[in-house]
């Protein structure tokens, strides 16, 4: 049975100002050196919907995903629905941004350096990143269809301002965590005119699963390119 957070505030009797929603998530059972060394819990979003009403209207954004250092950054992207992001390749070689991934299949094809490709991201879902060319490189974009959501710092920490008083659905994604662990951490809040600090959120790593994953063809990667000479400096 789903455990829930009931926090209520008196409402009053006239018009509320929005309010902000905090929190920290922490990441548990990780085998990953940054979370077990370094407790980095950046990268988890959370997300408000109203239980009842509808979302207000969602502005789309303009976002960037940089390829740098044969990375994508930032690694996790949260995004409303109807945003555009830039795939900008400032590397000294080649790169091949795609998606096969049901969250929303896409394919920006082989672009040199220097150059950008874009891609805009119609309807919620995740989207899982990578390179055609590099095994190496992945990234997460999450298209959501709420106005309120956050990705946690490396502390964990998030914030999510503007929220008018209200019901909402706590929802909270983060790229390690099972579908059966993420379900598990579905809330409803009441949010007050002073604001809420929602207590700690436990995200499970244990049933976590590394899996290869293929280009896009479905192949597996050959060996890494030889792509040193790119990075050679001028003297």
């Amino acid at each position: 049975m789903t455990l829930r957070w009931l926090i209520c505030f008196s409402l009053g009797a006239f018009p509320l100002a929005a309010a902000t929603v905090s929190g920290r998530a922490e990441l548990r059972d990780s085998r990953d050196p940054a979370v077990r060394n370094h407790n980095d819990y950046s990268g988890v979003v959370v997300a408000l919907k109203p239980v009842e009403g509808a979302m207000p209207p969602i502005a789309a954004k303009h976002a960037v995903m940089l390829q740098k250092d044969k990375t994508f950054s930032p690694h996790v992207l949260a995004i409303p629905a109807g945003s555009v992001v830039d795939f900008p390749n400032s590397d000294p070689i080649f790169h091949n941004a795609f998606s096969s991934y049901s969250g929303q299949v896409f394919d920006i094809g082989l672009y040199p350096p220097g150059t950008s490709r874009s891609v805009r991201f119609a309807r919620e879902g995740v989207v899982r990143v990578f390179c055609n060319i590099h095994a190496s490189m992945s990234a997460v974009i999450v298209v959501t269809s709420s106005a309120y959501f956050a990705i946690t710092k490396r502390n964990g920490s998030f914030e999510i301002p503007g929220v008018p008083p209200g019901q909402y659905d706590v929802t909270v994604f983060h790229e390690r965590a099972s579908e059966a662990a993420l379900r598990e951490l579905n809330r409803k809040i009441t949010v007050g005119e002073g604001g809420l600090t929602l207590p700690p959120i436990g995200i499970s790593e244990a049933g976590y699963l590394s899996i290869p994953h293929t280009n896009k063809y479905g192949h597996a990667y050959p060996p890494d390119p030889n792509d040193q000479a790119g990075y050679s400096t001028k003297k």
